[in-house]
This record gives C-alpha cells, structure tokens and sequence, in this order.
C-alpha cells in the first residue's frame, strides 16, 4: 500500500492541508481560517484534523509548513505580529506525542524550496536559494541537501539585510511585493495590471517596476556573491510574471555583480500553491 502523509501549510490568515502520497500526489484538500491563533487556536486545529484524518486514512507522518521562524526540537522559536501568541508553540512535541507518529515541521519559505527540490525547478542541483517575494521577503539555502539555518536558526532573514540609514529601511520595506503596490497606488493600477501594460509598451508603468526590480536585484546580487547556488528561485505571487520579471531582475544583477563572477541562473518557481505541502513531507519521501 502506498505511504500517505498530512501535510499542512500554516499562514497568517489561513491553515491549507491535503495529504499526501509517497509519489507526491496531493488528495483531500482543504482550508481553515486560522483566526488569528486566538487561544492557541492553530495548534488545537492541526490537532483536530489530524485526528480526522488518522480515523479514515492509514498516516505515515506529518508535516507542517508554517510561517515563523522554527527552531530544531520543532517548535516556534520567534513568530511576527501577524500570528499573535504563536512563539514557543510545541508543535511536532505536541502532535507526535498525541499521534506517536513521526512529525516534520519546517519554515514556509524552507518549506516551498525543498518542495521545488523534489518536484521543481532545483530538482537536479546540489545548490539553490529560494527567494519568496511577497509583503514581506523571505530566504533560504538548500546546498546538498541539507538546509543552512545558521547557528540560531536566523539566517537566510533576508528581508534585513542591506539596512539604509538615510531612509531607515530595510530591504523588504524597498523590494517587497508592498512596496511596489505602495508606488502603484496613486494610479489606481495594481501590480497585474502594471505588469501587463509594462509588457505592452507604457513606460510609466515599465520606469515603476523597473525601479522596484532594481531593488529586488540589489538582494538579489548579494545573494549569488555570499553562496554561489547553482540556481536562484524567485517565489511569490509576482514570480507569475516569467520571464518578463526574470529577464528585468538578470539585467539589473549583472550590472551589480563583477564580470564573470554571475554563473547562477535564475528561475521562477513552479509548484506555486503545491510547493509548501510538498516541502511539508519532503523528509519522509
């Protein structure tokens, strides 16, 4: 009989699930609200459909997506205001020890490159780092097969780096997804749109995305100079945009990064809302 797994992808707002089978095919789908982790709400809500799931499925493990930083034992080591009350939530102790079952949980942004590792774009590297290019920006580095989280799980916190004391930013508060809507607002354009007449030839709107992907590629260039991946993933709801994003963001890197010292290629991500489940199970694969 074929492995099954429960995979769960934890959001601010919302808990995805569906389980998951040893050849990666993903069944019985379905979404929470996680509101707002009022009285440890989240936990109790893995828990609960976990034990649903375990009544009318044989489960092999579990795996739990989750936004936050996760520290080794599996628990919350620091989560921001969005997901108020969820630091220090013991989540793989809890559930093993409810389940006796063998219990992964990891960051989402981990989550969705080791996802790509065993079904997408860095399925065939040693090397890659995945960037997740939303409101805020997140990182991760998978180098032969083991993720580097540094020596208190805080590394790959991109959205920090590059701080500029003149404006007092960082670059997330520069290069997020946010920001570029934030430039867009006073003409009533969102980023799609933006993009798309971009694409057809308006130089309003290409200057706008043009300075904003100058300051995605400036993370983006330091990346490639500190680990030299074999490829670098661009995630997030604008990595929709192709290779019209990627061409923008190679162009304005080359010009940050010495001659001959950009062999990375870059690619977007291709498993979008699949790859947080995938990389959820990926160990027990």
């Amino acid at each position: 009989m074929s492995k099954q797994f429960l995979a769960f992808d934890v959001g601010g707002t919302t808990i995805k699930y569906g389980l998951v089978d040893e050849n990666l095919n993903i069944s019985d789908t379905g979404k929470v609200d996680t509101k707002h982790n009022e009285n440890g709400f989240i936990l109790k809500q893995l828990t609960a459909i976990t034990e649903k799931f375990q009544k009318d499925n044989y489960l092999d493990g579990v795996g739990v997506s989750t936004a936050g930083i996760v520290g080794s034992d599996g628990a919350i080591l620091y989560a921001g205001p969005t997901i108020p009350g969820y630091q220090g939530t013991a989540i793989k102790e809890e559930l093993e020890n409810k389940f006796k079952l063998p219990v992964f949980v990891v960051n989402d942004v981990d989550a969705a490159l080791l996802g790509e590792k065993i079904a997408g774009v860095a399925k065939n590297v040693d090397s890659a780092y995945c960037v997740a290019l939303g409101t805020g920006i997140g990182g991760s580095y998978l180098n032969h097969g083991i993720l580097n989280s540094g020596s208190h799980a805080f590394a790959n916190s991109v959205g920090y780096i590059l701080y500029d004391e003149k404006s007092d930013t960082y670059y997330e508060q520069r290069a997020s997804t946010l920001t570029l809507e934030k430039n867009l607002k006073p003409y009533n354009v969102s980023v799609i749109d933006a993009f798309d007449m971009a694409k057809g030839g308006m130089e309003t709107y290409r200057n706008i995305i043009e300075d904003w992907a100058h300051e995605v590629a400036a993370g983006l260039a330091n990346i490639v100079l500190l680990y030299d991946p074999e490829v670098l993933v661009i995630g997030g709801a604008v990595s929709q945009q192709g290779d019209f994003l990627i061409d923008m963001l190679h162009k304005h890197m080359s010009k940050m990064i010495p001659e001959g010292l950009f062999k990375t290629s870059l690619a977007i991500a291709k498993l979008t809302d699949k790859a947080q489940l995938l990389g959820a199970i990926s160990q027990f694969v």
